[in-house]
C-alpha cells in the first residue's frame, strides 16, 4: 500500500487544482478551487465550452453586474464539472476584493450556492470559500446560520482559527507552506525539518486545541511545499494536495505513521479562548507573519480575479 492510500486511512485527501482531467488519476474526496486555479484552467481548450456557457449567461445582466455574474457562473461551471468526478464537496471563492464587507461576501455567496442549486447540486456538496478577515468570518457566521457551509481560508495564525471556531464554520485551511515561506525568509533559513516546520507546528497547535475543546470545525492543512509537511500533518481531518505532491506520496511504499490523533490531542490541546473583535485584531497585529500573509495572499487573490476577468473579456471579443 503506498503512502496515499495510507493517509487516506485517517485523512481526508483533497486535491487542490481546477484541472479537471487530474481528479480521475488521483481519486479526491474533495476538490478545492480559487481564481488562481481557474486563471490556468479557463486558458486550456478544453474547458472554452464553460467559458463561453458563462459569457452567454452574463449576457441577460446590465453592464453593471456583467463581470461579476460571468466570474459566479464561470466557478460554477468548473464546480459542477468536478463534483461529477469526486463523492464529496468542492470549495468555491468569493472574489477577494470583498474581504472586508459582510454583508456582500453574503449576498455574494448566496448568489454562487443559488446558481448551484439551479444547476441540481445540493448545497451540502458545496463549501463557500472566504478569507479569514474579521469581516469574512463574521460573514461566514451568518451563512452558516443559513445553511451554507464554509471554508475559511488564508488562514495564518491561532487567533484566526480560534475566532472561526468560535463562529461555527465547517472548515478551516491553514496555510502551511506560507507560513513556511515567511521563516525561511524572516530567520534566513533554507529547511526545517518536519517537526520543526513553522507552518506544520501552527497546524498542530490547532488542531490540538479544537479537538480538546470539542469544536466541529474541521481542519483542512493547505499550501504545502514538499511531502514532508503532509507527512508531519497524517491524521487532519482534511489535506488538501497538489496533484505533484499527490504523485509523490503513492510512488512512496514505506509505512505513513499516523502524526495527529484525537487522543493525544485532548492532552496537548490548550484551554478554550474566546476571542471579541478587539482581542482579534490585537493578536493579527502583534503577529507580523499573519498580518503580512492574510494581506498578500488577499492582494494575489484579487489580482487573479482581475487578470481572470480580462481574459474573460478577450474571450468575449473574439
Amino acid at each position: 500500500m503506498n503512502q496515499l492510500e495510507q493517509l487516506r486511512a485517517f485523512t481526508t485527501v483533497v486535491a487542490d487544482t481546477g484541472d479537471i482531467e487530474s481528479l480521475a488519476e488521483f481519486a479526491p474526496t474533495d476538490t478545492t478551487t480559487n481564481p488562481s486555479l481557474l486563471l490556468q484552467a479557463a486558458q486550456k481548450p478544453s474547458y472554452v465550452h464553460l467559458l463561453d456557457d458563462a459569457l452567454a449567461y452574463g449576457r441577460g445582466f446590465d453592464a453593471d453586474s456583467r463581470d461579476d455574474a460571468i466570474m459566479d457562473r464561470l466557478a460554477v461551471n468548473f464546480g459542477r464539472e468536478i463534483l461529477a468526478l469526486i463523492p464529496g464537496r468542492v470549495s468555491t471563492e468569493v472574489d477577494a476584493r470583498l474581504s472586508f464587507d459582510t454583508d456582500a461576501t453574503v449576498a455574494r455567496a448566496e448568489r454562487l450556492v443559488g446558481l448551484y442549486e439551479q444547476a441540481g447540486i445540493g448545497r451540502e456538496r458545496v463549501l463557500i470559500k472566504i478569507a479569514s478577515t474579521w469581516e469574512g468570518i463574521r460573514a461566514a457566521a451568518e451563512l452558516e446560520r443559513r445553511g451554507i457551509h464554509c471554508n475559511l481560508t488564508l488562514l495564518f495564525s491561532f487567533a484566526q482559527a480560534a475566532a472561526c471556531a468560535d463562529a461555527g464554520v465547517t472548515l478551516i485551511s491553514p496555510f502551511v507552506g506560507r507560513i513556511l515561506d515567511w521563516y525561511r525568509k524572516h530567520e534566513g533559513r533554507d529547511a526545517y525539518p518536519a517537526a520543526e516546520d513553522p507552518g506544520v507546528r501552527s497546524v498542530t497547535r490547532i488542531y490540538n486545541y479544537f479537538k480538546r475543546n470539542g469544536y466541529r470545525t474541521q481542519i483542512m492543512g493547505a499550501s504545502f511545499r514538499n511531502s514532508d509537511e503532509v507527512r508531519a500533518l497524517a491524521g487532519c481531518d482534511l489535506l488538501t494536495i497538489a496533484p505533484a505532491l499527490m504523485a509523490e506520496l503513492a510512488a512512496a511504499n514505506g509505512p505513513l505513521e499516523r502524526a495527529l490523533d484525537p487522543r493525544t490531542a485532548m492532552e496537548r490541546g490548550e484551554a478554550k479562548t474566546v476571542l471579541a473583535e478587539p482581542a482579534f485584531r490585537w493578536h493579527m497585529n502583534e503577529d507580523a507573519m499573519a498580518t503580512e500573509k492574510l494581506a498578500e495572499g488577499i492582494r494575489k487573490l484579487a489580482e487573479d480575479t482581475q487578470k481572470l476577468q480580462a481574459f474573460v473579456h478577450r474571450r468575449a471579443g473574439a
